[in-house]
């Protein structure tokens, strides 16, 4: 497996069952203090860009190798097989992976969602002739989302039931996030669920219906850095020095907006003027508990499995 590993590929070897058992790694990062860090080209995860770029890695004497991939499932998957040691992952991604038995942990927080402070960074567009003003106005619209049965659906679902809707009447398909605003403008789809940095472009055109991630928590945690129990087991040291990287990395650019979103336009090649003006992420500075909850919750909901304490998927150094 490499960074080329496509979603449906990974998909197949996340939820293939016992066919996939994570192998040890053990010595083969230890040599160099060298870390495989997979990421995806968003705000979210540029946490480990900033970490790179202000010298948080080297100082916690981390030489890191940053690869980036298409999708939260296949950052999972190629952790989970050794291909990378660490990689960002939404929480739904880990979530929907646990129940199905493939082992992989949480070492450090990533992104997070605060209300007021990121209400933007998630909402349903329509295109700027919809009839739709309400939560029951979608029953039998077409929605796109970048992700079917991905926090990217179930954020909207959430939003949509809590707010006079019936969700399930509701068609989602799935699109990448670039092409929805042409969907939009075309007629092809009813609504977008749309992040950052594509919910300006899209709503210039259209119209903001809701940002609705307040719907499910007004403080939770979106993403987090994962690995498997194995590779955390063989390197502890390199877990503690990476989580303390990430943490400096997280107040340095919560703090940070505008020095941040120079390293993130260099690295995700987004246009300095959109950033200047996007929601931006916040990054999570404790890995708890009760902040992964809220959205394994909605995902065993949603994804029809039996919801389990957050707990479950939080790394615990041996002692």
């Amino acid at each position: 497996m490499n960074h080329m590993l496509t979603r449906s590929r990974a998909t197949a070897l996340l939820f293939g069952g016992a066919a996939l058992c994570a192998t040890s790694s053990r010595g083969r990062a230890q040599a160099g203090a060298s870390v495989r860090v997979a990421v995806l080209p968003i705000d979210g995860a540029a946490e480990a860009y900033y970490a790179k770029d202000m010298g948080f890695f080297a100082k916690a004497g981390l030489d890191v190798d940053i690869q980036v991939m298409a999708a939260a499932s296949v950052v999972a998957a190629a952790v989970a097989s050794n291909a990378v040691d660490i990689g960002f992952s939404s929480i739904d991604t880990l979530a929907s992976a646990h129940q199905k038995n493939v082992p992989l942990i949480a070492v450090a927080p990533a992104s997070e969602f605060l209300f007021p402070a990121t209400r933007g960074i998630g909402a349903l567009v329509l295109p700027a002739n919809s009839t739709v003003q309400t939560a029951k106005d979608l029953s039998g619209k077409t929605v796109a989302t970048a992700g079917l049965n991905s926090a990217a659906e179930t954020g909207p679902r959430v939003w949509i039931d809590k707010n006079g809707g019936d969700s399930s009447t509701v068609k989602f398909v799935e699109m990448p996030f670039p092409a929805m605003a042409a969907a939009l403008d075309a007629g092809r789809i009813d609504a977008a669920s749309l992040a950052e940095p594509f919910i300006g472009p899209a709503a210039r055109n259209g119209r903001v219906l809701t940002y609705f991630w307040d719907a499910t928590s007004k403080h939770f945690l979106i993403a987090a850095w994962i690995t498997t129990p194995q590779w955390a087991k063989d390197h502890p040291d390199l877990v503690k020095h990476f989580a303390s990287a990430m943490h400096e990395a997280a107040v340095w650019a919560n703090a940070n907006p505008a020095k941040s979103g120079e390293i993130l336009a260099k690295y995700a090649k987004i246009d300095p003027a959109v950033i200047a003006t996007m929601a931006r992420a916040h990054y999570g500075e404790q890995l708890t508990p009760a902040l992964m909850q809220p959205l394994i919750d909605v995902t065993a909901k949603y994804n029809g499995f039996t919801a389990f304490p957050a707990q479950e998927l939080i790394y615990a150094p041996s002692r």
